[in-house]
């Protein structure tokens, strides 16, 4: 395959002709002192190098992006933060985080987005939103300044009366061996599934309708077990990692108001699981 034709591609989607793109590649390269391309008869492939660029450069142009949506949202004197979380996750922490913040004296309003898996971190680093509640091991944090509120086990969701619910305790692989009852699978952060046979999913409202179906079934933390419905039953998982709820910001943020919510959510947590 020609090379010249990827290079073809790439530069009627930016409305220029090809060897000025060629050039202007090229003498990015020379500036940097590095190759950010392998070209051969067969194909154009990035680099080591041309991978790092790559990711650095959205990063820079992200935080741009969310540079100007957050100064158009101050030239319309709005004072107000926006904290996004996925949906039906740890609602009564977040209940007693706006309570507790909404008691200091310097309060602001906040708005509240319920997202889909992983659509905090995008929300987050596109200016859309202020903070985030998110899940290590599952949300990525990269990039970000975090606050750990508490750490809590994981629990396998069944349909009520499966013959697992008789037990005190199972082990991932309890449940791995489920062939009537497949893992649920989630979305990646780039919105694609990983291979297997379980349903695809995209919130707990989905997913618990699919589980008490008989369907699929899930690990999840257990705070979950909060709300969890009538028609299903959940069994500790011994052997499942810890997760840890915490808030994350942007690390350039120098908002008060960002910084008065992450000391309300700390001592929040602080108080409500000191004894967990």
């Amino acid at each position: 395959m020609d090379p010249r034709l990827h290079f073809s591609r790439a530069a009627e989607r930016l409305g220029i002709a090809q060897p000025p793109l060629s050039r202007a590649i090229s003498g990015l390269e020379r500036r940097l002192g590095v190759a950010l391309f392998v070209r051969t008869s067969r194909a154009v492939t990035l680099t080591e190098a041309g991978s790092v660029l790559l990711a650095e450069g959205r990063a820079v142009l992200g935080a741009v992006a969310a540079a100007e949506r957050r100064t158009r949202r101050a030239a319309t004197g709005r004072t107000g933060l926006v904290l996004v979380t996925k949906a039906g996750v740890a609602g009564d922490l977040l209940k007693k985080l706006l309570a507790a913040y909404a008691a200091e004296p310097d309060a602001v309003d906040v708005d509240v987005v319920l997202c889909e898996a992983h659509e905090q971190e995008r929300l987050l680093r596109d200016g859309q939103a202020d903070v985030a509640l998110m899940h290590r091991p599952y949300d990525s944090t990269t990039g970000f300044d975090t606050e750990e509120l508490f750490t809590e086990g994981q629990v396998v969701i069944l349909p009520a009366g499966h013959p697992l619910t008789g037990r005190s305790h199972v082990r991932a692989a309890d449940v791995a061996a489920l062939s009537d009852l497949p893992m649920a699978r989630w979305p990646a952060a780039d919105g694609t599934y990983p291979d297997g046979s379980g349903a695809e999913v995209r919130n707990l409202t989905q997913l618990y309708q699919l589980i008490a179906l008989g369907r699929t079934t899930v690990i999840l933390a257990e705070s979950c077990l909060a709300h969890l419905r009538q028609d299903l039953a959940a069994v500790p998982v011994v052997d499942a990692p810890a997760v840890t709820t915490l808030i994350a910001w942007p690390p350039h943020s120098r908002s008060r108001a960002v910084a008065s919510l992450v000391r309300a959510a700390s001592r929040c947590a602080s108080e409500t699981y000191a004894s967990g």
